[in-house]
């Protein structure tokens, strides 16, 4: 249990600046472009301390900055209306993107708990590939909850938003506990 404990703590971290984003973005433009602000700067934080890194890494820098560059330079409205939609879009290509071409995203992260001699066990690469696809999936019906919160359809704003982080902490507790799930079925598993 301290193991999963860790491993979600670990994630929180590794999401950080998407966390941060996600709960200060709310409410005025002022909110919207100190979230920016603050998520950038963590991004870069985290970066350079190396604890942030991978696919997420990047997209969070990328997202950010042009962002930002967007809403707090150029006060682009486009951008500050659609940019839920952006940011769970842009997070589900790269998820998916990521499992496409054989690196789950996941990876990275997963890296830091085990030994370096299981980086290439097939059981290792496919806990990973389904933990990823599981994100991809949140990523991907959060994008389409972004976009039916701001065109206003069936909800309320806050309905859109608590289906998003429950999905965002089902996905999360998920993550955790699947590969201690797979470790204890595989020693289970009477040996032939």
């Amino acid at each position: 249990m301290k193991k999963q404990i860790m491993s979600f703590l670990r994630l929180l971290l590794g999401f950080g600046p998407w966390l941060a984003f996600l709960f200060i973005a709310h409410g005025s433009l002022f909110r919207l472009k100190l979230a920016l602000i603050i998520a950038l700067v963590l991004s870069i934080i985290m970066g350079v301390t190396r604890l942030h890194r991978g696919v997420t890494l990047w997209v969070g820098l990328f997202f950010f900055s042009s962002a930002s560059l967007a809403v707090i330079v150029f006060n682009n409205m486009w951008v500050v209306k659609h940019i839920g939609l952006g940011a769970s879009g842009l997070l589900a290509i790269s998820a998916w993107l990521s499992i496409i071409f054989g690196k789950p995203f996941t990876i990275e992260y997963a890296k830091q708990e085990v030994d370096p001699s299981l980086w290439n066990n097939p059981t290792f690469i496919k806990i990973n590939m389904i933990i990823s696809s599981a994100w991809g999936l949140t990523f991907t019906i959060n994008a389409i909850l972004a976009w039916g919160k701001m065109e206003k359809l069936i909800l309320p704003e806050l309905g859109y938003e608590i289906i998003s982080y429950f999905l965002l902490i089902t996905t999360s507790v998920f993550t955790s506990w699947y590969p201690d799930h797979v470790r204890k079925k595989i020693r289970n598993t009477p040996h032939r």
